[in-house]
């Protein structure tokens, strides 16, 4: 439970919903003095409860939460809701879907948007894929920490759904970045450009919010640029599984792995604009 889950489970425990976590996350002690019990590990939470939530980094972790030895899946009873909240590939969503589902388990991939601001004010948008029945006994769960909540459709397509976002914020981040890199290289103020830029055509939530941060020099991540690095990989290899090209996806991709490689993956992606200011001799 980091940036993301930290908030959403603290909305669950504020909303009167016992919470089981694990021990060994870095928000335990924090969550524990707020009514979470802590438990040692994946199987000994699944034998308490009947609906279990994931929030992980990427498809490993969340499969192997699932299927490794001495986890989730040695424990969990039919009848069980596993909702993934993590972003991961597709086809890793319907493989375990597929999996619990033999088991007499309903799974949703739901993962999420809306970044830290919209965990810590529970109005994430949330997507989500897998039955309609499971949806709408999620649905009062999903609704104390989001505020968009969707059922995309079938198993999968909460995560295709995510692909998606994350190719529209990485290239719109992108545009900001190079707009205002523009601006500054040319000696214009960039804040009165993107201030002039929300009152036209241009405008977006991400030149609002990220376009500040930029202007701030703002770069605590929100959301890191390696997970967003992630999440493109995850956007590729779906593009290429449906030979479907996404040139704009690579080059976005292109930029934030050369900010990894610069160590800068920790910083917020919006720290894209760091490494356009370089190239440009800024």
């Amino acid at each position: 439970m980091g940036i993301m889950g930290r908030p959403m489970a603290k909305h669950l425990l504020k909303a009167g919903h016992p919470l089981f976590i694990l021990s060994s996350s870095a928000a335990a002690e924090e969550l524990k003095k707020e009514g979470a019990v802590l438990l040692e590990t994946p199987a000994a939470i699944a034998k308490e409860t009947d609906i279990i939530i994931t929030m992980l980094p990427n498809s490993p972790e969340v499969e192997n939460m699932v299927t490794g030895e001495g986890n989730l899946l040695a424990t969990m009873k039919p009848g069980t809701l596993f909702i993934d909240m993590s972003t991961i590939s597709p086809a890793v969503s319907i493989k375990l879907y597929n999996k619990l589902f033999e088991k007499g388990i309903e799974a949703l991939d739901a993962p999420v948007s809306g970044g830290q601001t919209g965990a810590e004010a529970a109005t994430l948008s949330i997507m989500v894929g897998g039955n309609e029945s499971a949806f709408q006994r999620a649905l009062a769960v999903f609704e104390k920490m989001g505020k968009n909540i969707v059922h995309i459709g079938k198993p999968g397509a909460g995560q295709t759904a995510k692909a998606c976002n994350q190719i529209i914020v990485g290239m719109t981040i992108q545009a900001v970045a190079e707009a205002l890199t523009l601006a500054k290289k040319s000696g214009v103020d960039t804040a009165k450009v993107r201030t002039a830029l929300l009152g036209g055509f241009a405008q977006s939530k991400i030149l609002d919010l990220h376009g500040q941060r930029i202007i701030d020099r703002n770069f605590k991540p929100g959301f890191k640029i390696k997970l967003h690095r992630k999440d493109m990989g995850i956007a590729l290899q779906t593009g290429k599984d449906l030979l479907v090209p996404l040139p704009g996806s690579a080059v976005v991709a292109s930029q934030m792995d050369a900010m990894i490689v610069e160590g800068q993956g920790d910083l917020d992606h919006s720290a894209l604009a760091l490494h356009l200011e370089s190239v440009s001799g800024l």
